[in-house]
């Protein structure tokens, strides 16, 4: 499998262990930067490359996956989430990784290299990639709606509406006033 994967300084050498941890499992790792250490670099570009490739290798039939860390793995993942096609998903345990590909079929794991030791962070990266979608249509369903609403913006029905109950998130009623209570 191809597994791409990004950073920024503080998961640098996270980076270069996981890299020979990856290749060492027979996986194609195609590494998105950073190239050396740079206490001032930003993740963002790093971790929208490796999402955006993930995406293109899926889409052209190949068999890929993506791994973003940094720090905590939370800015990390929201960069990569801004990909369309992206499902990425912050893991801290094996369960969250595993459930994160068996329920979600996310394609990309973001991890906290400051969170765990190496060992740990591979063993939920590891059952990250060995997990399958589970194909559940509950799950199905789920990811079809976060698809649609990535696309187009469409939404289910809100339950509230048709009881009766006004759609106050939908609603363009200027005259609100949170602070009136």
């Amino acid at each position: 499998m191809r597994i791409h994967i990004a950073t920024d300084h503080a998961g640098l050498e996270f980076s270069t262990q996981l890299q020979h941890h990856l290749a060492a499992a027979g996986h194609e790792v195609v590494d998105h930067g950073p190239i050396e250490y740079d206490p001032l670099d930003d993740y963002p570009a790093f971790c929208i490359r490796a999402a955006q490739a993930v995406v293109r290798d899926q889409a052209a039939g190949i068999d890929a996956l993506g791994v973003v860390f940094g720090g905590s793995g939370n800015g990390e993942q929201i960069a990569a989430n801004k990909v369309v096609g992206v499902r990425a998903a912050l893991a801290w345990s094996i369960a969250t990784a595993e459930l994160a590909r068996e329920h979600n079929d996310a394609n990309v794991i973001a991890i906290g290299a400051r969170q765990h030791t190496f060992d740990e962070a591979a063993t939920f990266i590891d059952r990250f990639i060995a997990t399958p979608f589970s194909g559940e249509e509950r799950h199905a369903r789920r990811i079809a709606q976060l698809a649609a609403y990535e696309e187009n913006g469409t939404l289910e029905p809100d339950p509230r509406a048709t009881a009766g109950h006004p759609d106050v998130l939908a609603a363009d009623d200027s005259s609100f006033d949170p602070e009136a209570g």
